[in-house]
């Protein structure tokens, strides 16, 4: 039997695509990867016979493998990969930097914190009143030309994209303040809490969007169990190889796929910020009406009724006074409802 059936996760598990994407498929790849040097002699505490590696013979030993071999393998990489679904979690807050107390925490935040600064002043365009004049020689103040306008409007898109607006929020990784952003300003313009709100707001998406944001969901928790995954493994690698003299740089391989995949996380993030907007913006009328509340008429309105629900789930604070709710069966929905603080 083929080594390659063994990338099929028993039938059972399989049906599930965030699974094998977040669970198996990076575990998969670490073992593989460590069976490859155990079968080419790496041992770790003793030098390989003949003096290096003989990846010759790893591929003898892996196409040698018998059925019952391979279904072993499979049920172990499974019961690993189940294992560690609930440390799924855990890892991304570790990617988003979530170690205050770690050292270099600081640091790190200084550096990104520096990066958003550099990203604001992209943003900033130049004052369009009267200037007062600088030095002899200074160059004059730049005018506001429509591609001016247009790099200084990609900028702070970027900068809302990539970084949370007040400073107290942004985080030690690119990471952690790609998803921070999205939890600031998903939802915001319309008074809304996203950390509160989206809980409450999910289980109402339609199944076009609800499949765009699990699809982006999934693409972040896979990239980051893999740059996790495979960041172990480079160190478990290290240990294997560190007596065959310049096989030790084998270690890099998983090493380089750590990071590729952890700049791949960052970019999924950004994209799954954006399906969170998208959500607020397309359903948020479906949460009003599930809490039996009136759609509101302006803006101003919506703000302070999205504000009073937020103030509820977050701290407690009970609803206005004055709130009222009445089903509506106008709203198209039994559950919908008007009223409004």
């Amino acid at each position: 039997m083929k080594l390659s059936g063994a990338l099929q996760p028993p039938a059972g598990l399989a049906a599930g695509r965030r699974f094998f994407l977040v669970g198996y498929l990076p575990t998969y790849a670490a073992v593989f990867f460590i069976l490859l040097l155990c079968w080419a002699g790496a041992r770790g505490w003793h030098a390989p016979a003949g003096g290096g590696l003989s990846f010759t013979r790893a591929w003898t030993t892996a196409a040698a493998l018998g059925v019952g071999e391979v279904v072993l393998l499979v049920l172990g990489v499974t019961l690993v990969a189940v294992l560690l679904a609930p440390l799924q979690t855990p890892m991304v807050r570790l990617l988003e930097g979530q170690w205050p107390r770690r050292p270099g925490a600081e640091w790190a935040r200084g550096r990104q914190r520096r990066r958003k600064t550099a990203w604001e002043q992209r943003a900033a365009l130049p004052a369009t009143g009267p200037v007062p004049p600088g030095p002899p020689g200074a160059p004059p103040a730049p005018a506001r030309t429509p591609d001016l306008v247009q790099r200084a409007g990609v900028a702070g898109t970027e900068l809302r994209r990539r970084y949370p607006l007040p400073d107290h929020l942004v985080r030690p990784t690119a990471l952690g303040n790609a998803l921070a952003a999205a939890e600031d300003t998903a939802g915001r313009a319309f008074g809304y809490d996203a950390v509160v709100a989206w809980p409450r707001l999910y289980p109402l998406l339609g199944e076009q969007t609800r499949a765009v944001v699990d699809d982006r969901r999934d693409t972040v928790d896979g990239a980051a169990r893999m740059a996790v995954t495979m960041a172990v493994t480079a160190v478990a690698a290290a240990v294997l190889l560190a007596r065959t003299g310049w096989w030790l740089l084998l270690a890099l391989v998983p090493l380089a796929v750590a990071w590729v995949a952890y700049r791949g996380a960052v970019q999924a993030a950004l994209a799954y910020g954006e399906s969170l907007h998208v959500a607020f913006d397309l359903h948020r009328f479906a949460l009003l009406r599930a809490l039996a509340v009136r759609v509101p008429d302006d803006p101003a309105a919506e703000r302070r009724i999205a504000a009073a629900w937020c103030d509820l789930w977050r701290q407690g604070v009970p609803l206005p006074p004055g709130f009222r709710y009445s089903a509506d069966a106008d709203q198209g929905s039994t559950t919908g409802g008007q009223g409004q603080p």
